[in-house]
């Protein structure tokens, strides 16, 4: 029987809420029985294959019967983790003490402002204000995120945006976690929000510099791909499209070039970008492409001093950095800054009048290289620690001689630092703050490498308190991504201190599929090399047990998204492997979702996955979906989360996937799922209520492995 939109079922007819009434799920055992989902068979065919999904009814956004079943299995993870209320409670108040409860940003100078966000106390959100010409200057709140979030479950604030002449402000809010954000604009003069709002955008406005005009960014309010260019003048009633998007596996969106003079509309897909550009001064003219679309190529631009300068993958693999007169952009007038470096990827670049700094990461780490304008020699900024993270930040004014960056590892602070491009001088900014104190010679960060199954070193970032016993006895949590290019950098995140200091080793696996070792770590690990993101992953768990950092008894592994997929592949290939397995908004049913085009994400992601209307990529997709993969065997522990208004990630695939491991598993550890039902793909929001969650998952690890309060 097939399910439809029409054929709803009754709530007791989909809903068996006791263990063992259709088959073997989980063996009966004392305590608390899981819920078990009633099947509904749906067969789908595709290239003569025919996949039957016994649980495809689970689609139905807010069908009672599907909010009834999310609501047992919240309620049965409740119920499994209740004496671990009063440890969640702890946690989540030790996570959180270790914050200043008052906190400012660095403040940085724009357009003859300096800006800044802080924390009051109490305060789950920031407060945006500035200060006119000098840190002196009395302080102007341009917007307290906490008034807005009053009486919401839910409440982001992304894309503020000042026009030129400092008197209008644009912003975008989402109060339902589904990415589409209500533009809104407050006059700052007079700090009166205006009436006219614009709803279902990406949050990305952008001002012309007649301090009237915005440009902004739609989407389909099905895929949620922001697919149109709008030019709107406040006060008029009209909206203007200036550009759309026809092919569904683009998306568009919108920046001023560094300065001031264009406004940058990018169109890209995973494979492709094409950069136009507008004058700001010239609202109502076109925009028009610096190098027109050829698959493939890839490129990203700025501009200033009357040219655009570019970075390119143009007979390139790991990037170059080029400039072409304004006047003349086609890529046939461009002329070479940076040279291509087959062994260093360049990931980014930010110009000031002087000089440009791009980041480049060879072997692993970032390198922040500074090329002066006038020919002259470049230099580096250097760091000292084997493994960490940096990136440049808040480097708003093109005229300035001094670059800002953000530096940490895994046991060094995040901490923000002026470089002055003049003496050679290092200044340190701010220090994130570690409420009760913090030594970080009390711990040890390392960088390991794991042989993957076809010789390929992985590399390992780790971190564990002084004097640990390499015996195998370690707790240990493993985390990884590896999709889309996106690189996990071994940063620091206070809330793991109630991890290492209970003993705990948290490594990262930097797994090919993200770029840590270049853009070829990138592509052997997509399409049909996707297979190699998760045997590296095995391959960096089986090094820490052969290491003695830990034993697959006390090994954890942890992922998100994608790094979900990564996390139900592993526990289906290896499960053997790992204690416990934490998958947050989990990507695990792979092929329906690829041919659900209607799904958001799913056709901008063909170029990562491959398109399942092709049988090769079918076949391959296929053989290591977690959700088509699910067997009767023993799985890990495991914890599983969504959010209800996930847009990237929907919450029935995590639903099904549990609900058909607890069909099919053969063993009686725990199987836990707990849906936010206020939440999207980033979880809850506001400053500390997020750990609630991090508290749930830390209690889960600890409780298996009998480590009381």
């Amino acid at each position: 029987m097939n399910w439809t939109k029409n054929n709803k079922l009754p709530i007791m007819a989909i809903l068996l809420f006791s263990a063992g009434c259709q088959g073997p799920q989980e063996p009966i055992a004392e305590g608390p029985q899981p819920p078990v989902a009633n099947k509904v068979p749906h067969e789908m065919t595709e290239h003569g294959n025919t996949r039957v999904d016994d649980y495809f009814w689970m689609n139905q956004r807010d069908a009672p019967e599907v909010l009834a079943y999310l609501e047992a299995e919240n309620q049965y993870t409740d119920t499994v983790l209740a004496h671990t209320k009063g440890f969640q409670e702890k946690l989540f108040q030790e996570i959180v003490a270790r914050y200043p409860q008052r906190d400012e940003s660095p403040a940085y100078l724009r357009n003859g402002y300096y800006h800044y966000s802080r924390y009051v106390e109490g305060g789950e959100h920031p407060v945006f204000c500035r200060k006119k010409g000098s840190l002196d200057a009395p302080e102007e709140i341009i917007l307290d995120v906490n008034e807005l979030a009053e009486g919401t479950s839910f409440c982001e604030v992304v894309g503020l945006r000042v026009s030129p002449d400092n008197k209008m402000l644009a912003y975008g809010i989402d109060t339902l976690s589904r990415r589409q954000y209500t533009l809104h604009f407050k006059n700052l003069e007079t700090g009166e929000t205006l009436q006219e709002t614009i709803e279902n955008t990406e949050g990305d406005a952008v001002w012309a510099n007649d301090n009237q005009t915005i440009f902004f960014t739609v989407k389909d309010p099905t895929t949620l791909r922001p697919f149109q260019a709008i030019r709107y003048r406040l006060g008029s009633p009209e909206k203007t499209v200036v550009f759309q998007e026809d092919d569904e596996t683009f998306n568009l969106s919108l920046q001023k070039s560094k300065s001031g003079q264009y406004v940058m509309l990018i169109s890209g897909s995973t494979l492709t970008t094409e950069v136009l550009a507008l004058r700001a001064d010239q609202p109502q003219g076109e925009f028009k492409p610096l190098q027109p679309r050829e698959r493939g190529h890839e490129y990203y631009a700025d501009h200033a001093g009357g040219q655009f300068f570019i970075m390119t993958n143009w007979e390139a693999q790991n990037f170059r950095l080029m400039k072409t007169p304004e006047n003349a952009t086609g890529k046939a007038n461009w002329n070479e800054i940076v040279a291509h470096d087959p062994n260093a990827l360049i990931e980014t670049f930010e110009l000031f009048e002087k000089f440009l700094v791009y980041d480049q990461r060879r072997g692993g780490n970032t390198q922040l290289t500074i090329v002066p304008h006038d020919g002259g020699p470049t230099s580096q900024i250097p760091f000292s620690e084997d493994a960490y993270s940096v990136g440049m930040v808040q480097n708003a004014e093109l005229a300035s001689t001094t670059i800002r960056y953000a530096y940490s590892s895994l046991r060094t602070p995040s901490s923000y630092f002026d470089f002055d491009t003049q003496t050679g001088k290092t200044t340190l900014v701010k220090e994130e703050e570690v409420v009760g104190g913090y030594d970080k010679e009390q711990y040890v960060t390392q960088r390991l490498m794991a042989t993957a199954a076809d010789g390929t070193q992985i590399p390992i970032s780790l971190v564990h308190k002084k004097g640990i016993a390499l015996d195998g006895s370690n707790p240990t949590l493993l985390y990884g991504y590896g999709s889309y290019g996106y690189t996990i950098d071994p940063s620091f995140r206070s809330y793991r201190l109630s991890l290492l200091d209970r003993g705990f080793v948290f490594a990262i696996a930097h797994v090919r599929g993200g770029q840590m070792m270049g853009r070829q770590w990138y592509e052997d690990g997509k399409l049909l090399k996707k297979m190699n993101t998760f045997t590296d992953f095995i391959a960096c768990a089986e090094h820490l047990v052969a290491q003695k950092y830990t034993s697959p008894g006390k090994l954890f592994a942890q992922g998100g998204s994608a790094g979900g997929l990564l996390m139900g592949a592993v526990a289906n290939l290896r499960p053997d492997l790992f204690h416990g397995i934490l998958a947050g908004v989990p990507f695990v049913d792979v092929v329906t979702t690829m041919l659900d085009e209607s799904i958001p994400l799913t056709t901008g992601e063909f170029d990562e996955w491959g398109n399942p209307k092709e049988k090769a990529y079918y076949d391959y997709m296929l053989s290591y979906s977690p959700y088509d993969q699910v067997k009767a065997q023993n799985y890990p522990n495991m914890l599983v989360t969504t959010g209800y208004h996930d847009s990237q990630v929907q919450y029935w695939e995590p639903a099904k996937w549990v609900a058909k491991l607890r069909a099919m598993k053969t063993d009686q550890n725990r199987l836990l799922f707990h849906c936010n039902m206020d939440a999207g793909h980033g979880g809850a929001s506001g400053r500390f209520e997020a750990h609630r969650e991090t508290a749930l998952e830390f209690a889960f690890m600890l409780d298996l492995l009998g480590i009381k309060e």
